[in-house]
């Protein structure tokens, strides 16, 4: 009988668990995410209203999303590879009292055992850092209700990604520690939505995140898709 693999890379996630103590310190390794997090809410809520649907947070983290769809009334799911991580999430609502379920899962696993469960779905910054990324598109697909909406973000990979995502955040900005990217994981767009499709998807639409070094300042661009994108994609309804 063949042992299935976890489509985990335990690398990526010791970089994670090393810095998770100071995952909600907004002045932290993790202020990016604290910048861009009311970007990526204002994204999934304008096309989607959150208040009481079911919501899953793929790769949550320390529950930065997480935390801020519950608060805009939604039930949400949060899970990740990275136990610490968990740990510091769950440490978080018990002193902000923002309700999140929290579970050690890939994406692969809890499709398995919760198909068709979710009536929102979010993976944000998740897919450049597993061995397949399309695995965890798929299994996205599985837990993702008829008529639900699902969201990715990731990195492009061209030049220009490899110099603002790598050279410029990392290393001269020093937005990000160094070594949190791999370029040759970055997706193009055309990657992405093959694999959305490939799990019987339709894509919904697809915008740029930038930032400006200058005002040191996020907006989303839907002229821009050089360096972070979101995706948002829906399941058909049934018929």
């Amino acid at each position: 009988m063949t042992q299935h693999i976890p489509n985990v890379d335990h690398a990526e996630i010791r970089k994670f668990e090393q810095l998770a103590a100071r995952w909600w310190d907004a002045n932290s390794e993790f202020k990016t995410l604290h910048d861009i997090n009311p970007l990526r809410l204002d994204y999934i809520t304008a096309a989607v209203p959150l208040a009481g649907k079911a919501v899953l947070d793929v790769g949550c983290g320390g529950g930065i999303l997480s935390e801020a769809m519950a608060l805009a009334g939604a039930t949400v799911t949060g899970i990740d590879m990275g136990e610490v991580p968990l740990r510091v999430a769950e440490l978080h609502t018990l002193e902000s009292g923002v309700a999140v379920n929290y579970h050690h899962a890939s994406a692969e696993q809890f499709a398995a055992d919760h198909p068709a469960s979710f009536d929102v779905i979010t993976c944000m910054e998740l897919l450049e850092h597993v061995p397949d990324p399309a695995s965890v598109v798929a299994a996205c697909a599985q837990l993702i209700r008829p008529g639900g909406h699902l969201f990715f973000s990731t990195l492009n990979r061209n030049p220009k990604s490899y110099l603002f995502a790598i050279i410029g955040a990392e290393y001269l900005l020093k937005l990000l520690p160094a070594g949190t990217h791999t370029f040759s994981r970055f997706i193009r767009p055309a990657e992405l939505t093959r694999w959305i499709r490939h799990a019987e998807l339709q894509v919904c639409d697809i915008t740029g995140l930038t930032y400006h070094p200058l005002i040191k300042r996020y907006r989303l661009d839907t002229r821009d898709l050089d360096v972070n994108y979101l995706v948002h994609c829906q399941r058909p309804a049934a018929a």
